[in-house]
């Protein structure tokens, strides 16, 4: 700028500085819009549930082993829970799109709240159920080659409802199918044995399910989705899910029958029929108002509690 006049150096001055202002606003603005989406999506397949069915898998791939399994192999088991849970919030969230919009519980979620576009959704989906193929094509041919039905029973749920009153135990199964595909990566093959702690996650989830519809009862009536609440009544409903958790807790003690497990196990199977026996307490056919409190806090503790027990029984025999 030199040979230049000063009024019009400093004109050009300021304008460089104006510019550099709003790239830098431009940058700033673009890194919060990420940071918002990555939050939103992260809320949108809630994350934190992972805790459900996270500790069921390593429950499952403990007994396999007898123990520890390869480092490498528990990686690869996490990455395709952590995927093949996020393929399905996602897919769940953009199936129900139109019914969220209309229950007021849930119009607040990303899609209709018109924070994430059915589009992203639907692409989320797409790569997740990628990572999980790719996830499973590392640990050995039979886990591949199941993979394909492990996501059709997970995404099938979000349809399950359309036309079941018992899709609580659709979704009890897609959570519940963890811990015999965790002993198939660690073995390679499935042994009838694991099958029952998938029988005892699929009512596990199943009861706490169908407690967790009762909070769309009137809805569910009046747009005509089924759910076990909405066929029998409220009442019935949580008989229904105490049946269930009965079920689970039969379950486990016959897995501990089959494994030879110790006492260590059989108290972790107590202090899970204990905090089942509070959830009951906390929520009732007319009060459900705790009701997140019961789904949330307690099976989170319960499926930790469990994996604890049966890790701890089986280090500490080896």
């Amino acid at each position: 700028m030199s040979g230049c006049h000063p009024v019009a150096a400093r004109l050009y001055t300021w304008e460089m500085e104006f510019r550099q202002r709003k790239r830098t606003a431009s940058m700033e603005k673009g890194t919060q819009g990420m940071s918002s989406r990555l939050g939103t999506t992260l809320e949108m397949i809630k994350w934190e549930h992972s805790v459900f069915a996270l500790p069921f898998a390593l429950t499952g791939a403990m007994l396999a082993a007898g123990g520890l399994p390869p480092w490498r192999v528990l990686f690869w088991i996490v990455v395709c829970m952590i995927a093949a849970r996020s393929a399905a919030m996602a897919f769940n969230r953009w199936a129900d799109a139109e019914i969220d919009r209309v229950n007021p519980r849930t119009a607040t979620r990303a899609i209709p709240a018109g924070l994430l576009s059915p589009q992203f959704t639907i692409g989320f989906t797409i790569v997740s159920a990628a990572v999980f193929l790719v996830a499973a094509s590392r640990l050995n041919r039979l886990t591949l080659e199941l993979a394909p039905l492990a996501l059709a029973v997970i995404l099938f749920y979000s349809y399950a409802k359309r036309f079941t009153h018992w899709s609580h135990l659709v979704l009890g199964l897609a959570l519940g199918i963890a811990p015999s595909a965790a002993w198939i990566a660690v073995r390679g093959s499935l042994d009838p044995r694991i099958v029952v702690l998938t029988g005892a996650v699929l009512f596990w989830v199943g009861g706490f399910d169908v407690l967790y519809a009762c909070q769309d009862y009137e809805h569910d009536l009046q747009a005509g989705l089924h759910s076990i609440p909405q066929a029998f009544g409220l009442q019935a409903a949580f008989w229904i899910a105490r049946a269930m958790h009965v079920t689970m807790l039969l379950l486990l003690v016959l897995l501990i029958v089959l494994f030879h497990l110790s006492w260590i196990t059989v108290v972790g199977v107590v202090a899970v029929a204990a905090m089942l026996i509070y959830e009951h307490q906390l929520v009732s056919p007319k009060d459900l108002r705790r009701l997140n409190a019961a789904f949330f806090t307690m099976n989170g503790i319960i499926s930790f509690v469990f994996f604890l027990s049966v890790a701890t029984d089986l280090l500490f025999r080896k």
